[in-house]
């Protein structure tokens, strides 16, 4: 019987969630208490392993649209992350 995955706006949010984070760490976004951009590649680095390790656990498991997201978040982090290391 084929599985056939279920939409989740909780992942979506989850997902930008990672983002901005990972914009934060990368110098996208300022820091929200002092308004300054900084870069913090170890930080970075564990959001990037993060959704990593999240699209391995996931393979097969989510709808198209947010497969799409999570490749389009990985795609994005790791071209800044590597402008920047």
């Amino acid at each position: 019987m084929p599985h056939d995955p279920q939409p989740d706006s909780r992942f979506d949010d989850f997902l930008f969630l990672q983002a901005q984070n990972a914009g934060l760490f990368l110098g996208q976004i300022p820091h929200p208490a002092t308004g300054e951009k900084s870069v913090n590649l170890r930080a970075a680095q564990s959001v990037l392993d993060c959704l990593e390790m999240l699209e391995g656990k996931t393979a097969n498991n989510l709808t198209t649209h947010e497969q799409k997201l999570l490749q389009a978040a990985l795609s994005n982090i790791r071209h800044l992350y590597q402008k920047h290391s």
